[in-house]
């Protein structure tokens, strides 16, 4: 009996034991991709039995049970969704499964800003575009104004020179309207303002463009969209140093350093950046300094911990208002400057567990900004007000620190739950640090968000709300629901044609100066609402070519309310900000997007937008009374990028088109509008060896004359020329 008990034992299954299945994610170079979303499912089966994200290595690990089939389900930010077979080898103890990835299709290249987690942005229920690694590397921008022009529905206004204040205006909402993420972390002052101007882009990965409104998912200041930078992850086995400097017109002078890898359970990316540039005219300088890094640690098979820290410190030199059109109307301002100070820093804990994904995050935002002049310039004199130049000192120490927790639950191959909480520590002084005490805000928020995502046969859903609790205006529901229907699956030619349709509310927070301020001018109100957007937007994709191409079409409705004006002035000549104005923009986006080849890629945008000024009693300018467009909202605007990104070169072209805009020197010179113009830029670099690079970036090469901001001068055509080199790392 005993040998006939080891005998049964011995024949049993060996699925009956335990195996792992590693599975690594290369992209289409071999390389390793970090951060991809892994979920293995049981042959026929759309009820994922784990999910996990890959570590620095490219790798996920799952304890499954030996000689047993599985289907693997791959999705990673910039790349085609991807599936792929697996078997848990009995004869090893660990099985391993390589999946490479594909761009090849532009209506499945997944992101992540639509929904908080990986999706197809055809099914993503939002528009949304991106600028990925190569494009970026192609670029060489200055800032991320400069790389943000290109993308579809982004205007772009940055006052004069580089280092100027940069303002993105989208789908007719103020330059306040969008959220900016870095890394997961806010980075928009309270109440939105934000300059994309002094943004260096070294050491990302890639930057997401989330157009409508967003306030479901990402709270105050998501109005009219989102744009999120994502870091670059180290992901070679041999520790890889990156440098290289470039010089060009306008004395300007740029050198940057990066070290990164990944070892065991570690990966990381270190980096610097320093960037000067003197300008082309008087008060015309800019510095930039930025370190950072991004370090990853894999605690468990499950559990990923990641680290970011970023720093940047710029001065500027600000003329204000002096030519218009090519005429000097007034001296420039030869000695204002504004400097920054920003630090960001966040730690990121993800485990899963089973069909469970965790995201625990805690940040900290601290932001300095100090605008002064400190003499007298002759000569700058309005019609209005006289001399308008004289000392002053504006400062501004504002902080954002908190932590958020995020859960998705995966039910089916089909169906998403995702669901989180935020708490976030917003305080700030500002004024003018001569005469203190400076004025002090401070608010505790809290926020409860929750998702449903569905992808089921010709239908997508995604539905959500936001409950959130503001010390300034209390408590706010924020709705937001998607539809997404296939109308025709098609054929290799016209490949299938969706229609979608989404309503939103967004929502933007008082800044501080509106909710706080106190002083000799201004007094505090600290009952402000929130300003409110309701959005709705429509429209259809078509694909062609197998999914190599995408036009979409799109209208979009927005009416904005709540919106907060300065009321002026009591006896003593005292005002107070007020919820009082309304207005409205509606239009269309028109974009086209593809692979003309496997390495060449095209993206091209057209945007109609029309605004109106509804209410505003407080105008002081003919040109802000109601029935009036915005200011600085063009009705038409166009983008084109196209890029190749080759194994030995790589390069690309782009171009802004921004039509003739309502604008105003508020100062009584008679200004009224910005011209419209067209800006082409173009880089490139080749590969002199495996391990130096040469590369050029051209921008303004038409050399316009032309302003983003009335009587601030745009730089004329101007270089970058340099090198690259890379020590280490794989060949």
């Amino acid at each position: 009996m005993y040998r006939l008990f080891l005998v049964c034992f011995s024949l049993l299954p060996l699925a009956g034991f335990a195996a792992e299945l590693k599975v690594k994610v290369i992209d289409p170079h071999a390389a390793v991709v970090a951060g991809a979303q892994v979920s293995i499912y049981r042959d026929g089966s759309a009820t994922p039995l784990a999910v996990r994200l890959t570590a620095g290595d490219g790798t996920a690990r799952f304890d499954v049970d030996s000689g047993d089939s599985f289907e693997v389900e791959v999705l990673a930010a910039g790349f085609a969704p991807e599936r792929a077979d697996a078997r848990a080898d009995a004869a090893v103890q660990t099985s391993t499964l390589t999946v490479p990835l594909r761009v090849e299709k532009v209506s499945e290249t997944v992101v992540v800003s639509a929904t908080r987690t990986p999706v197809s942005d055809e099914t993503a229920g939002a528009s949304v575009s991106t600028l990925e690694h190569g494009q970026i590397e192609a670029m060489q921008p200055g800032a991320a104004s400069e790389a943000l022009r290109f993308l579809p529905g982004a205007v772009v206004n940055v006052s004069g020179q580089r280092g100027g204040l940069g303002s993105l205006f989208v789908r007719g909402g103020d330059s306040r309207y969008n959220k900016v993420l870095v890394d997961g972390v806010s980075v928009n002052e309270p109440g939105g303002t934000f300059d994309f101007g002094v943004v260096p882009l070294t050491g990302t990965e890639r930057v997401e463009f989330l157009r409508g409104a967003q306030s479901t998912l990402y709270g105050s200041d998501a109005m009219t969209s989102v744009v999120q930078v994502f870091s670059q992850k180290g992901s070679t086995l041999r520790p890889e140093l990156r440098f290289g400097a470039d010089g060009g017109s306008f004395g300007t002078a740029h050198g940057d350093l990066a070290l990164s890898g990944a070892r065991g359970r570690f990966d990381y990316d270190v980096f610097g950046d320093q960037f000067n540039s003197s300008g082309q005219g008087p008060n015309d300088e800019y510095s930039n300094s930025l370190q950072g890094g991004n370090v990853g640690v894999k605690l468990r098979d499950n559990a990923l911990f990641r680290f970011h820290l970023r720093h940047s410190n710029s001065r500027t030199g600000v003329q204000s208002f002096w030519n218009f059109n090519g005429q000097p109307l007034i001296p420039p301002d030869r000695d204002q400057l504004a400097r920054q100070n920003n630090l960001i820093a966040s730690a990121d804990l993800t485990f899963n567990v089973g069909r469970w994904q965790h995201h625990l995050t805690g940040f900290d935002y601290n932001h300095k900004r100090l605008n002064e002049d400190t003499t007298v310039d002759a000569g700058r004199v309005s019609p209005l007000f006289g001399n308008i130049d004289f000392p002053f000192q504006t400062a501004s120490h504002v902080n954002r620190a908190g932590f958020a927790y995020q859960g998705d639950y995966v039910e089916r191959s089909w169906a998403r739950t995702t669901f989180g909480y935020e708490f976030e520590d917003e305080s700030g002084r500002f004024g003018d640090p001569t005469v203190p005490p400076l004025s002090h805000g401070l608010r505790l928020n809290h926020a409860v968000y929750g998702q449903q995502t569905l992808n089921w046969r010709r239908f997508s859903v995604v539905a959500g709300g936001r409950f959130v609790h503001n010390q300034t205006f209390g408590n706010k529901v924020v709705p937001r629901a998607a539809v997404g229907y296939q109308l025709w699956r098609g054929g290799q030619v016209l490949s299938g044609t969706r229609l979608h349709f989404s309503y939103a509310a967004g929502i933007k927070e008082p800044r501080f100066e509106e909710s706080f301020a106190n002083d000799a001018f201004t007094l505090p109100n600290p009952n402000l609402k929130a300003e409110e957007n309701r959005a709705y937007e429509a429209g259809f994709q078509q694909n062609s070519l197998n999914g190599k191409y995408a036009l979409t079409a799109t209208y979009f409705h927005n009416r904005f309310s709540n919106q907060i004006d300065y009321s002026c002035c009591n006896a003593i000549f005292q005002g107070q900000y007020v919820n009082v104005n309304r207005s409205l923009a509606h239009g269309a986006e028109v974009e086209l997007k593809g692979n003309l080849t496997s390495r060449v890629l095209l993206d091209g945008s057209y945007s109609y937008t029309s605004t109106q000024i509804l209410d505003q009693p407080f105008a002081f300018d003919p040109l802000l009374q109601p029935g009036n467009p915005l200011l600085r909202r063009p009705k038409h605007s166009a983008s084109l990028l196209l890029n190749y990104l080759g194994n030995r070169w790589g390069g690309n072209v782009g171009e802004s088109f921004v039509g003739r805009r309502t604008d105003s020197d508020f100062l009584g010179f008679g200004v009224n509008h910005a011209a419209g113009y067209v800006r082409a830029d173009a880089g490139g670099w080749y590969a002199i060896t495996s391990r130096v690079t040469a590369y050029v970036n051209l921008e303004n090469v038409l050399n316009k004359h032309y302003e983003e901001v009335a009587g601030y001068p745009a730089l004329r055509a101007n270089f970058r020329v340099g090198l690259r080199f890379r020590l280490g790392g794989e060949r």
